[in-house]
């Protein structure tokens, strides 16, 4: 089995938006989650390369989880591997985990949270996953059993926006044994989890069943060519999703939308609602659909639904302030309520927090702004202790200190390439996401 080159590593990393073409080049970061096992260790050392080829570097982030007492030295052995490999990791610690009922997917969600936030924490906004095409075929079959739906057999997808960083999976298409060839070629060892062979879970049940029916890899080739079509078709149905609601929705810099009278598909409906919510993933159709058919006064996930009043025909679509994510601090690149991010040139006050204007704040500063106060009130904000140093959207207290400290609107995407208008704040110029 060949191992994976440089140069195919690259022509994956293209294909999920970070080509040299794509503006990818000098000084990229990527973090990694590494486990030590074979997949997670040959996608450091690609990756690792390809980093380093345009001036960048990679991060190891390598979570102990404290499930099995061997967990902290095979931590610690694969910081130091990497150590040697002179690649920077960080150890991240997980506690709370017990055994039980659905342990193995309450670990996976753990681990992958913790990643996340220690990528953000390092202002890194890729974290790269070692999945590969067998995980993908276990992944549908498991999904199957479960009785997901269309979109769901898609499988796990190569690039997803969250909260914090994009998840990017290059190897949902690569053989295992070319990974593990990879290191070999490498002279590199790498340690095998004893519950990735432990019959009690059901992932392990089916990856034996498969690889009982696999004896030259066309079970798992074909669950990988049922998940891509199911891809193919889900990325279509965003695209028209996202083609409606470009038709029917203005959504605003100041992180509110304007929705045009009428009925709406209830799927558009949801990923409009789960952009200003600051959701990772959008309500189910089903729980929307009557409020699609026949739009009326609501909260719901944490946006409030009212008529938009003088802004217009329509309604009008903002974050509950009630509902919004508490201050954090003010790093560069930081994205705060899953909506707003600050800019990453960004200089703010030494130790300023970023968090919602408020009520109060929002009174008294409505000589700033025409908005609604319900939009003024969800306004990200910046403070020094109590004192308010700065509202971008508003311009306070001048243009010149925001111009310093940019806040942008910056929502996961409701579909793949949605080509929502958004308006800026005097409502002339309009550019397509």
């Amino acid at each position: 089995m060949s191992p994976v080159s440089p140069a195919e590593f690259a022509a994956l990393m293209a294909g999920l938006g970070l080509g040299d073409a794509q503006g990818f080049g000098d000084g990229v970061q990527i973090a990694v989650g590494v486990s030590g096992g074979a997949d997670s260790l040959a996608l450091t050392l690609l990756a690792d390369g390809w980093a380093r080829a345009r001036g960048g570097r990679v991060v190891g982030l390598i979570v102990d989880h404290g499930l099995r007492a061997e967990a902290a030295a095979e931590a610690s052995a694969t910081a130091a591997l990497l150590s040697r490999l002179g690649i920077p990791q960080r150890v991240l610690r997980l506690r709370g985990l017990c055994s039980g009922p659905g342990m193995q997917a309450r670990a996976r969600a753990a681990r992958l949270a913790l990643l996340q936030a220690a990528a953000s924490e390092l202002g890194i906004p890729f974290l790269l996953l070692g999945h590969h095409a067998a995980d993908q075929a276990e992944t549908l079959l498991l999904r199957a059993l479960d009785g997901s739906g269309a979109a769901g057999m898609a499988g796990m997808a190569a690039r997803r926006e969250t909260q914090k960083v994009a998840l990017l999976r290059p190897f949902l298409t690569t053989k295992p044994d070319r990974l593990r060839a990879t290191l070999t070629a490498a002279r590199l060892a790498w340690h095998t989890d004893p519950s990735n062979s432990d019959p009690r879970f059901l992932r392990v049940r089916l990856r034996r069943a498969l690889a009982e029916s696999n004896a030259h890899g066309s079970a798992t080739a074909a669950l990988v060519r049922a998940a891509a079509w199911a891809g193919r078709r889900r990325a279509e149905e965003e695209r028209a999703r996202a083609a409606l609601l470009a038709a029917r929705v203005a959504l605003h810099p100041e992180g509110y939308a304007l929705l045009t009278p009428g009925p709406i598909a209830p799927a558009a409906l949801a990923a409009l609602i789960r952009v200003l919510g600051g959701a990772e993933f959008a309500l189910s159709v089903r729980r929307v659909a009557p409020l699609a058919a026949c739009p009326s006064p609501v909260t719901i996930a944490g946006v409030r639904l009212t008529p938009a009043g003088r802004l217009g025909p329509g309604w009008l679509l903002v974050r509950e302030t009630q509902a919004v994510a508490p201050p954090v601090p003010a790093i560069p690149g930081i994205r705060w309520d899953g909506r707003f991010r600050l800019a990453l040139a960004a200089c703010p006050p030494a130790g300023a927090r970023l968090g919602a204007l408020g009520a109060t704040e929002a009174a008294r500063l409505r000589r700033h702004s025409s908005l609604p106060a319900s939009v003024l009130a969800s306004l990200p904000a910046l403070r020094v202790g109590e004192e308010l140093a700065a509202v971008p959207h508003l311009d306070y207290p001048d243009e010149k200190t925001c111009a310093r400290v940019p806040v942008l609107f910056s929502p996961n995407e409701p579909a793949v390439g949605a080509p929502f208008t958004i308006l800026d704040r005097g409502g002339d110029a309009e550019m397509s996401r």
